[in-house]
């Protein structure tokens, strides 16, 4: 049974140079066929398994951008969701360009039952977001959160960025200071990755993208935690940063490795054991969907190796951490019988420990997150 739905806006009005998602220009693009075949798609998959839908925790409108749509668009989806799904879920969160938060389209999303809001600002320096491809300006960021709580929006995230090119620890430093001015009840900050088949990974290649060394990006991270942590956020997990009861709980469903349904092109799922994703090309997309057909391009069924690596790959994300008794439960055997020699050999290292029934990341086991996740993979 899932626990949450995604749900993909492949639009935006500008591709940012470090994007590998599934996106394009909105321009001369059959926008409103798109929205009308996602409803459908929601409809043949509730339709062929209604059991799987009933207790639906979290919807997630990812991108691309949804807010690239006009609110006529953004009305029109947010019906077609709640003609097929129980909208009145815990959490409903939409993503959001600064500089295109309408109080119009702000009013549309409330409308149709989005209760939290995710904000791509990535840095409060104007020369760094133009070298990101991004087009607001920090007053854009303002007004659209203060827009935001005039609707009537509390649960508000920002998204920022570091280890960017030509970002400095003061850089750094101030636009999290910005961000903390705002009060906001969570945030989410990630290390820039250049991926394949981005502008930045053809400027990288060509020599042309000169990042901070690994030393001055750890610095980052740990100024990252001390801010947060003074300003009265908890680290619930590697990225992510919140007040009491706003913690992310659509994310937390992957770091849990639980189930969940994925619409839209380029869209990914797990369901019943296998993970899926959907065609990328819009026109493909499309024509699956005309057919009456869902528009699966891959699916793959996790084996029990596979699930143990997920469960540890994610989980240990948490600073929670990964749950003994929730791994048997789940696996079928202890997380001991499978990774005991592994756990105590990063217990020595003082990369993780047991607490509370749990193994868990330490502070040092942090900086070395992926070093760490690699000790678990298993080879069949």
């Amino acid at each position: 049974m899932v626990r949450g739905v995604y749900i993909h806006i492949p639009f935006c009005h500008q591709i940012c140079n470090y994007c590998d998602f599934n996106k394009v220009f909105f321009h001369n693009q059959p926008v409103d066929e798109y929205i009308e075949a996602v409803g459908k798609e929601i409809a043949m998959a509730v339709n062929n398994m209604p059991e799987q839908f009933e207790n639906i925790e979290t919807i997630y409108l990812g991108g691309g951008t949804p807010t690239a749509l006009s609110p006529n668009q953004i009305s029109r989806l947010l019906e077609l969701i709640a003609k097929h799904l129980n909208i009145d879920v815990i959490e409903f969160t939409a993503e959001a360009n600064p500089d295109e938060l309408t109080i119009e389209k702000l009013r549309a999303l409330k409308n149709g039952g989005v209760n939290r809001l995710s904000l791509g600002v990535q840095s409060f320096d104007q020369q760094l977001l133009q070298k990101l491809g991004r087009t607001h300006t920090n007053d854009d960021v303002y007004k659209a959160i203060d827009n935001a709580i005039a609707v009537g929006f509390q649960n508000i995230n920002i998204d920022l960025m570091y280890g960017l090119p030509g970002q400095s620890i003061e850089l750094w430093e101030d636009t999290l200071e910005k961000a903390l001015l705002l009060n906001l009840p969570h945030y989410s900050a990630y290390s820039l990755i250049v991926e394949p088949k981005t502008i930045f990974y053809i400027q990288f290649s060509k020599g042309m993208l000169h990042l901070p060394p690994e030393e001055q990006e750890a610095k980052m991270y740990d100024l990252l935690m001390e801010r947060m942590e003074d300003s009265g956020l908890s680290q619930y997990e590697i990225s992510n940063f919140a007040k009491e009861g706003f913690q992310s709980l659509h994310n937390k469903i992957y770091w849990d490795n639980d189930e969940y349904a994925g619409f839209g092109a380029g869209a990914h799922g797990y369901m019943n054991g296998i993970r899926y994703s959907n065609y990328g090309p819009i026109k493909k997309y499309l024509q699956s969907i005309h057919m009456g057909q869902l528009p699966t391009l891959h699916r793959h069924q996790v084996s029990i190796n596979e699930k143990c690596e997920e469960e540890m790959f994610l989980g240990l994300r948490k600073n929670e951490g990964v749950s003994y008794h929730q791994f048997e439960k789940k696996i079928g055997f202890s997380l001991n019988e499978k990774y005991g020699e592994i756990i105590s050999k990063l217990m020595d290292e003082g990369l993780v420990m047991e607490e509370e029934g749990r193994v868990k990341l330490t502070r040092k086991g942090r900086f070395l997150g992926n070093e760490v996740f690699q000790q678990f993979l298993l080879y069949e």
